[in-house]
């Protein structure tokens, strides 16, 4: 079992916003990519980040996006889309979304729309 599926996701979510504020994007536009991904509204997510939900309870909680497979792309070195563990996959489409977000696209883009 990889370290990052027993990591609360609150504990990383700051590191999404602060890399994203840093590129000029908001902390919302982020919230909307996890709720696109995840199906959480902004309620869910935000219980979830108040009770440090690891990765692998946030991710077995979600209903993901049939368009989640449409995220393709290099992620860390590794392609997401070759990602053998469904966990680890859903988890590299996340910092995948969140790399596109402070690359400046737009989000229609980012949300395979």
């Amino acid at each position: 079992m990889h370290r990052i599926f027993t990591t609360s996701v609150a504990s990383v979510h700051p590191h999404y916003v602060a890399k994203l504020e840093r590129k000029g994007r908001t902390r919302a536009e982020l919230d909307e990519v996890i709720g696109w991904l995840t199906g959480f509204d902004e309620a869910t997510l935000a219980g979830h980040l108040d009770a440090g939900t690891t990765f692998e309870e946030f991710f077995a909680a979600a209903r993901l996006n049939p368009r989640a497979t449409a995220i393709t792309g290099v992620v860390c070195g590794v392609r997401v889309e070759d990602v053998e563990d469904p966990l680890m996959q859903k988890i590299r489409y996340l910092d995948k979304l969140v790399d596109e977000l402070a690359r400046g696209k737009a989000m229609e883009k980012v949300l395979r729309a």
